[in-house]
């Protein structure tokens, strides 16, 4: 019973969670039908996001112990925990970089959507989504660290997700920031960057 409770309560909380970033990166396309309080309804948004991926998180864990009976994987990987641990770590060091340089490079732009804010710089002059390229392998992270096989294929389902809340960001940035976010758009890669800005 627990474990089908988590197993709903990942599924639940993973479209609750995919809904409500995608509702946060639209302040600009917002503002034209509420006004200024757009931006602070679209932080709101971005908080409880945050909450989601805490509770994803306990249900990742959680499923160590409670695994679906129907869970076609063995319930570990097949060489000693450690191997596991190892490759978390070598995931998560690049990952984490990522997110701290973002964050600081976006400053409070990446929790709480602020209009006066400029075109960020840092390493979002090289790459567009610096963060979400950081967050996604969190997940596989955290599966490894579980050591749950299962964790680690179905985690493949935050790729289409994370790149689907990259799309809707850009056009609301577009809005926002009009040629200007054209003119970087074309000087930056999305998630690697562009070997001659000309590209």
């Amino acid at each position: 019973m627990i474990a089908w409770i988590n197993f709903v309560t990942l599924i639940l909380g993973g479209g609750l969670m995919t809904t409500l970033y995608l509702m946060s990166v639209r302040p600009a396309a917002l503002e034209k039908k509420i006004g200024p309080e757009a931006y602070k309804r679209c932080g709101r948004y971005r908080l409880a996001t945050s909450i989601f991926m805490f509770t994803l998180t306990a249900n990742y864990i959680l499923y160590h112990w409670y695994p679906l009976p129907f869970d076609p994987f063995p319930a570990s990987f097949p060489w000693p925990y450690w191997v596991s641990v190892v490759i978390a770590v070598i995931i998560a060091i690049p990952s984490l970089y990522l997110e701290v340089r973002s964050s600081m490079d976006a400053k409070t732009e990446a929790l709480l959507p602020d209009k006066s804010h400029t075109l960020y710089k840092g390493i979002y002059e090289k790459i567009r989504h610096p963060m979400a390229l950081g967050e996604v392998p969190l997940w596989w992270v955290i599966a490894f660290l579980v050591n749950s096989p299962f964790l680690v294929v179905f985690s493949f389902v935050w790729i289409p997700v994370w790149y689907w809340w990259c799309v809707a960001e850009e056009r609301d940035l577009a809005l926002r920031y009009g040629e200007a976010y054209e003119t970087y758009r074309k000087q930056t890669g999305m998630f690697f960057p562009k070997r001659n800005a000309a590209e």
